[in-house]
């Protein structure tokens, strides 16, 4: 599925450049109705900036899923709805470890755009879900090697082999069946998995959440 882009409309997500102060404004999680859980937040640096960093990709897939399931896709399957009902409760649970684990130095929520993703449309809720879903294990193979403190390091592998899971899943809806699940485009020819760097993820991710973001350290 190709995801369209209002590329006109903002590039209000700035990985890179002036620091921002972390701005929290009251407010609840509430995904594409344009209402600011946060104006602006900068990720940090070390091992804080890394988990900063996998928490916004937290954020970003629980509100997803989170969408999906509260308006399911026309023709959606029992065994559909289980299994996003599933990878959801996961990335919630992802996402509030991860919130726990930064205490005071969490960013604070963070506004989603999901404008282009049509939520009837299965084509359209599982090609968007295979990016976030490759995106997301693409994230935490390149940030493995930038955490310094191994307790963190350990959790984050054992968050990224779910994650794995849930592309795999994804990517079987999309072709039962095929050999998808671990194609060539996520798996090279030395059997292992694609790893981004920060700045190719956040760059990736800025279509998907208006919030302005910095990351000074990780890019």
């Amino acid at each position: 599925m190709e995801i369209k882009h209002d590329t006109s409309r903002r590039r209000l997500l700035k990985w890179s450049g002036a620091a921002a102060a972390t701005v929290a404004v009251s407010g609840t999680w509430l995904p594409n109705f344009g209402i600011s859980a946060a104006l602006a937040a900068d990720l940090g640096e070390g091992d804080v900036g890394i988990l900063n960093y996998a928490y916004a990709l937290e954020q970003l897939e629980a509100a997803f899923y989170t969408q999906v399931t509260d308006t399911p896709y026309e023709g959606i399957t029992d065994d559909e709805t289980a299994l996003l009902t599933d990878i959801r409760d996961h990335e919630v649970e992802h996402r509030d470890f991860l919130k726990g684990a930064l205490a005071d130095g969490a960013i604070p929520d963070l506004e989603v755009d999901f404008s282009s993703v049509d939520f009837t449309s299965r084509d359209s809720v599982l090609g968007a879900a295979k990016v976030f879903e490759d995106l997301g294990v693409s994230a935490y193979n390149g940030a493995g090697k930038l955490i310094e403190n191994v307790d963190y390091l350990a959790e984050a592998g054992r968050i990224v082999s779910v994650e794995a899971r849930h592309a795999a899943a994804i990517r079987e809806l999309l072709q039962p069946d095929s050999v998808a699940f671990a194609g060539d485009d996520v798996v090279d020819e030395n059997g292992l998995d694609v790893v981004n760097d920060p700045a190719t993820v956040l760059a990736a991710a800025d279509p998907f959440i208006t919030t302005d973001v910095t990351a000074n350290t990780l890019v």
